[in-house]
């Protein structure tokens, strides 16, 4: 009880300034990604819309992002069971001929898929400083493999933070870019004034935003799992404390037993004297 309740504290100590972190970064990557989709449908001839080329799929990497540790209720499984999910469902084809690959981030994604998954690329250590730039490598490295035409599409699967008890799996494409729906259901085409021109803004545009994205997943990550492991920490106090408060009424009915027939066989044995 002493150490879930030490676990608890630790884990809602970190939940504030992961919470802050993703609050601050999650608009800003939100409307980059919004205005990075309704651009990418003009793209197609121009040198960055590499990222938004449509190709048939015959290879696919789906990220898995887990957490280093456990003791956080469901947080990892909910993951593993997306990804297991979109692979029987999406990929079932393509992942009998050996054509989907994971990319493990955190350990416990690396250690579920060594035997179950085709393994490409595991990441542990981002956890220890996790950064901008850090999380950049990472999507650049993919960006980077996309582009060489390694993988034909590319698919985000992380545990979105919604509050300290609940966590929302996301299924998110990666690559390539696609335009976004309007509530018709064509693509959005917004007028934007492109300034010094287009070309220049969206090859810088493109990939900025792609890191962007993937580090929001990050940091969504990092801070559902501190809210799961706080809940999960809490549940696992309170019913160590209905444990011991079970334990210490079995014990008293015990003793209470123990000294009522210490004390019958007292009487008892006076009575035999008597007698």
């Amino acid at each position: 009880m002493q150490i879930t309740s030490a676990m608890k504290m630790v884990s809602a100590a970190k939940l504030k300034k992961a919470t802050d972190a993703i609050t601050q970064m999650r608009p800003y990557a939100e409307k980059l990604q919004e205005i990075l989709s309704n651009v990418s449908s003009s793209t197609k001839d121009i040198e960055g819309g590499v990222f938004s080329k449509v190709r048939p799929v015959k290879k696919v990497l789906i990220i898995a992002i887990t957490s280093n540790r456990g003791l956080c209720g469901g947080f990892n499984a909910n993951v593993l069971k997306g990804v297991l999910s979109i692979i029987k469902n999406d990929y079932a084809e393509l992942n009998a001929q050996g054509n989907v690959e994971i990319l493990a981030i955190g350990k416990k994604s690396t250690d579920y898929f060594k035997t179950r998954g085709k393994i490409a690329k595991t990441n542990t250590e981002i956890y220890a400083e996790l950064n901008f730039n850090n999380a950049a490598e990472i999507a650049q490295d993919v960006m980077n493999d996309f582009s060489e035409g390694k993988y034909d599409e590319v698919r985000l699967v992380y545990n979105q933070f919604k509050n300290a008890a609940t966590q929302i799996v996301q299924n998110e494409k990666f690559l390539p870019i696609t335009a976004t729906k309007n509530s018709d259901g064509n693509a959005s085409n917004n007028d934007y004034i492109f300034d010094p021109n287009k070309e220049e803004i969206i090859i810088n545009l493109i990939p900025k935003s792609l890191k962007t994205q993937f580090y929001k997943a990050m940091l969504d990550s990092q801070a559902g799992e501190h809210g799961a492991r706080m809940t999960a920490m809490h549940k696992a106090t309170d019913n160590a404390k209905a444990m011991a408060r079970d334990l210490t009424l079995q014990y008293n009915k015990a003793r209470q037993a123990a000294i009522t027939n210490e004390i019958l066989e007292i009487v008892g044995g006076a009575e035999a004297l008597n007698n």
